[in-house]
């Protein structure tokens, strides 16, 4: 009872504390009010297609300039290597002003930009227009159902002609809520808040809140000599979207496009923390629930069947060998079938001990990256407002996560060898191996997209900043790590191993077909769950169900371990003493039926994908993800494994 009077005032004090400060919001983007009249500029990113998977550059077509030139926004790492290129735009809009306006006229059109036109056209290129940080929402029926999409085409081509038509006029509708200033700043994780009421100003930060931005795009022709009399934000009439094709503004040499926009402002009833409820509720990408609770109950309910029953033959065996007398135990010695025939084997040396030591390093580097950032993403850290916050955190937590993996690898080539001789050999390796393996095939991959002229492409200061990251940070904490495992307790193997190695009986079957047979169930685990990420990297949804996403990485975890644990003590049972790398890739082989997967999802679900630069650049990206899945989930398996064995071994008493 003593602390209570200090709890009590440390408590007035955090009262007094909130009471007199503001709240302030997490990653994201920070609530703007406007009053009415002000300007807001309207951003344009990098122009997109569900068919190529390029991204190209705005103002790489024929567009309006903003008056003072074009400004780069600032990106952060994330962004520029999803080819994110965000610049500003001469859209400008007052608040609560409805109003109609001309932009620009262009030049006649060239040969090279008419055919840059339609191809872009053809591929169906979208316009990613930003409104205080929301994308611009187009919405169309189709079958009677309201379809929300992102962004808006460059044009269309009508059905049974070679004709292309431009979009050069934008009815924009900007939804607002009014704000009553009561002094309540958003505090919180992602896009959901919480109040904190401050009494310091209530009438600060009054006015409107950009909650919605939508647009209906129209192609409409006008007289070229009447608009070039005009200039950047006169008024003009209001236009309704002509249906006739002769109104529409065709793309074709000699043409003179001009580009005009209007707006109206639309007060809603939606808050501003609730602003992104319209895009993660889009058609086409809700998530299943029953088929994914379904699918994790089935493998939660299989894997805990071969749990239980691996458990209750293992007791058993243990049980019976050490209620024998030493007599007994002697002559069952003689007669020993199965597992424990291996003691002298089971912890000999396995081939290729330095390569499964940096995988295993680099394994528990991916699946620490992997965990921390989904456990932040799903506490909503990493909303869909913070554009690229997802990739720059993974690369943050990745470089600084190297510690752990020089520590985990040195330790294990401690037990293998039983010296620490050759760690800083071992630790470099780690540090090299799997960022090489993605450097190769992004570099392979930048010199298409820099062929293609695409903003996909890493430029090449951004190299320099992941090679310096690479080496200044990631490299150096691996080293750490490494001299660290020198220092820890090496693992005492508790039974010592033959001179000469044992004979291994031939089998029915080959062993490799157990393991890759193992890898269907912690795939079955997955595979509901990758078909959303899947969609969000290459169909442009949002992915944002990251709690279940934990769920299912947890589940994963555990029915990988399990599947692994089972295939060693089945290699174990037919003598077979070579379980580490069985172990290895008994979860590993998850990564294969991933790759398979990746591919059956191009044919069959990016029917759109067109062109050989396109499937390149996916398998490129899918056989990455596809390392990265095989050295997390090896690992989890192999730990689990070595830990199995050392407890099983350890339990029996043999001479």
């Amino acid at each position: 009872m003593g602390n209570m009077p200090g709890i009590c005032w440390g408590f007035q004090l955090l009262i007094l504390f909130v009471h007199h400060c503001y709240g302030f919001y997490l990653p994201g983007s920070y609530m703007h009010t406007y009053s009415t009249k002000d300007a807001i500029y309207a951003k344009v990113n990098s122009l997109t297609s569900i068919e190529t998977e390029l991204p190209f550059s705005y103002y790489s077509l024929p567009y309006c300039k903003p008056m003072g030139g074009i400004k780069k926004s600032a990106e952060n790492l994330g962004e520029l290597l999803m080819g994110d290129q965000i610049d500003n735009s001469p859209y400008r809009f007052r608040m609560n002003v409805n109003e109609s306006l001309y932009l620009c006229t262009t030049s006649p059109l060239n040969e090279r930009e008419v055919k840059l036109l339609k191809q872009r056209t053809r591929d169906l290129y979208q316009v990613n227009m930003i409104l205080d940080n929301l994308p611009v929402m187009r919405i169309t029926k189709q079958n009677g159902v309201n379809i929300q999409w992102t962004g808006f085409p460059i044009g269309y081509t009508p059905p049974n002609s070679n004709d292309d038509y431009i979009i050069n006029h934008l009815k924009f509708k900007v939804l607002v809520h009014e704000y009553e200033g009561s002094g309540v700043q958003i505090i919180g994780t992602g896009e959901e808040g919480m109040g904190v009421i401050s009494e310091a100003d209530k009438t600060k930060a009054s006015g409107f809140e950009i909650v919605g931005f939508e647009v209906i795009p129209c192609s409409v022709k006008y007289d070229p000599e009447v608009m070039t009399k005009l200039h950047m934000y006169d008024n003009i009439s209001s236009v309704n979207c002509p249906l006739e094709l002769d109104k529409s503004q065709i793309i074709r040499e000699q043409e003179r496009i001009s580009f005009t926009y209007e707006v109206e402002f639309v007060k809603s009833d939606i808050r501003w923390p609730s602003r992104w409820d319209a895009y993660l509720k889009m058609e086409g990408s809700r998530v299943h629930w029953f088929s994914i609770l379904n699918s994790l109950m089935v493998i939660t309910f299989l894997a805990g069947i071969v749990f239980v029953i691996l458990l209750r033959t293992v007791r058993r065996d243990l049980t019976r060998y050490e209620e024998l007398d030493k007599e007994a135990q002697a002559q069952m010695n003689e007669e020993l079938s199965g597992w424990k025939l291996v003691v002298g084997d089971v912890f000999r040396e396995p081939n290729h001990s330095k390569l499964l030591c940096v995988m295993i390093g680099d394994g528990v580097q991916i699946m620490g990256m992997a965990l921390v950032t989904i456990v932040f993403a799903a506490l909503g850290f990493m909303s869909p407002a913070s554009r690229g916050m997802l990739l720059t955190g993974m690369i943050i937590l990745y470089l600084f996560l190297g510690i752990a993996a020089g520590y985990v690898a040195v330790c294990l080539w401690r037990t293998l060898k039983g010296t620490a001789e050759g760690w800083r050999s071992l630790s470099w390796s780690v540090a090299c191996f799997f960022p090489g393996i993605v450097f190769v095939i992004l570099t392979a991959l930048n010199f298409i997209l820099w062929g293609s002229k695409s903003t996909g492409a890493i430029p090449i200061s951004l190299y320099f900043i992941l090679l310096s990251l690479w080496f200044c940070i990631s490299v150096p904490l691996t080293l750490l790590g490494g001299y660290f495992g020198t220092r820890a307790e090496p693992i005492q193997y508790p039974v010592r191993t033959n001179q000469i190695p044992r004979e291994i009986p031939a089998r029915k079957y080959p062993s490799w077909l157990l393991v890759l047979g193992a890898g269907t169930l912690p795939f079955g685990t997955l595979f509901i769950e990758l078909f959303f990420i899947l969609s969000s990297i290459w169909l442009g949804r949002f992915y944002y169900v990251f709690g279940f996403l934990l769920i299912v990485l947890l589940l994963l975890i555990i029915v990988c371990a399990e599947v692994s644990v089972v295939l060693t003590y089945m290699h174990l049972c037919v003598e077979d003493w070579r379980w580490w790398w069985n172990a290895f890739f008994a979860s590993g082989s998850v990564s294969l039926y991933v790759f398979l997967y990746s591919i059956n999802y191009l044919v069959f679900d990016l029917q759109s994908l067109s062109g050989p630069v396109s499937a390149v650049l996916y398998l490129g990206y899918s056989m990455i993800m596809a390392v990265a899945i095989m050295l997390a989930t090896g690992t989890i398996g192999f730990i689990t494994s070595f830990y199995f064995v050392h407890y099983l071994f350890s339990s029996v008493k043999i001479d």
